[in-house]
């Protein structure tokens, strides 16, 4: 009996030893396995240049950012590589710098036409890479980016614009300011006109333009009781998507807000000191942000539909929530808004990285949960109802989320 017992007994022993050595094994292996695996990405560098990096990674061509296969010269360029230039004078990481220039050298012939841009189109969209020239061409002194910038420009003089002098969005959407709009053009428009114009009449004449579009955003989309702002305003009303009686759409979208607020930060910059429009617009930022951090969730992150909370179908969404982090970090730190929104972009952020950043084995990172697109109008027919947003493609490294989550990183130095 005792002879079976220690049969039993060692048997069991080297069972166990057996399948310890077999676990040792495999961790063993799975560690050789990661380490084999090429770190195109540091994990010690900063999420900023981490994000940019794997930006560079995912489209090695900045011509195809947002999962083109076509070279295009659109707004997602810019926002990017406007993120790509602030990286790269912190870390002059000569990487980043050229993926910056690759773009401009590949979209702008020697004439300094601006390939696939149709000035006639009159769409707003199309002035945010102008950024990019704004950024190189002090760096290259480059003709051919001189001349591209003076033909975006000549677009802003051209620009259709409603009985009050709001810029239309596109000439494709008559009578329609769209909160996206400010972001899209304002920056470059009043960063041209400090650096290139010289008549100061002139100037001051496109600075006083720049502020009435804030100004009208303000008196036509915000709502009085929120202190939200509608994606879209149509003076006509004409519109499916458009109120009857104000010509408001329907809902509060978290990256339209996203794009006004980001608007309103960088404006400034460059927004005189001593212009009278200054303080109207920290005055509409802080209105803003107020409205924007009464419906912030529980953990930090914001609604696809910001005023819907949890109702079927809505989600907690990234590029929204990146945009709401940089506002209020960069607001903060310049001073236009108080501390306390500095904290409660820390917040944000540090939700973001928690539940909605992923890194792959090889270093490159993920944001996740990005609303791919979304707008008012058009064919198929967007009616800007609840359904419709929440409906729209989600993805994963959305370049409306990436460059807002590496400008976000800078501000808060993460």
């Amino acid at each position: 009996m005792k002879t079976t017992t220690y049969i039993a007994l060692f048997a069991l022993a080297l069972g166990l030893t057996t399948t310890s050595c077999k676990d040792a094994k495999s961790e063993t292996e799975t560690k050789a396995e990661t380490a084999a695996v090429e770190k195109v990405v540091p994990e010690t560098l900063k999420w900023s240049e981490r994000m940019m990096l794997s930006e560079i990674e995912r489209f090695p061509k900045a011509s195809l950012l947002d999962f083109r296969d076509k070279p295009k010269w659109s707004y997602t360029n810019g926002l990017v590589l406007d993120a790509a230039a602030r990286v790269y004078e912190q870390t002059k990481n000569e990487k980043i710098y050229q993926y910056i220039y690759d773009y401009a050298d590949e979209m702008i012939d020697s004439t300094g036409t601006i390939l696939t841009y149709k000035l006639s189109n009159q769409n707003l969209d199309m002035i945010k890479s102008g950024d990019v020239l704004l950024y190189l061409y002090p760096k290259t002194k480059e003709q051919r980016f001189l001349t591209a910038m003076e033909t975006l420009n000549s677009q802003m003089e051209s620009q259709p614009t409603t009985s009050e002098g709001g810029y239309w969005h596109k000439k494709i959407y008559p009578y329609q300011m769209w909160l996206d709009g400010l972001y899209m053009a304002e920056p470059f428009h009043l960063r041209y006109a400090k650096t290139y114009i010289e008549d100061e009449a002139k100037k001051k004449h496109i600075y006083d333009d720049v502020v009435l579009q804030f100004d009208l955003i303000q008196k036509h989309s915000q709502d009085k009781e929120t202190g939200l702002l509608y994606h879209g305003w149509d003076e006509s009303k004409e519109q499916r998507w458009a109120n009857k009686d104000t010509g408001n759409s329907q809902h509060f979208w978290s990256r339209g807000m996203g794009w006004y607020g980001m608007a309103m930060v960088d404006v400034l910059d460059d927004l005189p000191s001593d212009h009278p429009g200054r303080a109207r617009i920290i005055k509409y930022l802080n209105e803003y942000a107020e409205a924007i951090a009464k419906v912030q969730d529980e953990s930090g992150l914001w609604w696809q539909v910001l005023d819907q909370g949890a109702r079927e179908g809505n989600y907690l969404e990234a590029t929204g929530t990146a945009m709401f982090t940089y506002t209020f970090a960069k607001g903060a730190n310049k001073g236009y808004l108080p501390a306390k929104y500095l904290t409660i972009a820390e917040k944000a952020y540090d939700v973001l990285i928690d539940k909605l950043v992923t890194v792959e084995k090889n270093g490159v990172i993920n944001l996740n949960k990005c609303c791919g697109v979304a707008g008012l109008g058009g064919d198929p027919y967007r009616d800007g109802s609840y359904e419709y947003y929440i409906g729209e493609i989600i993805r994963s490294n959305d370049p409306k989320g990436t460059g807002p989550f590496i400008m976000a990183s800078l501000e808060l130095n993460k």
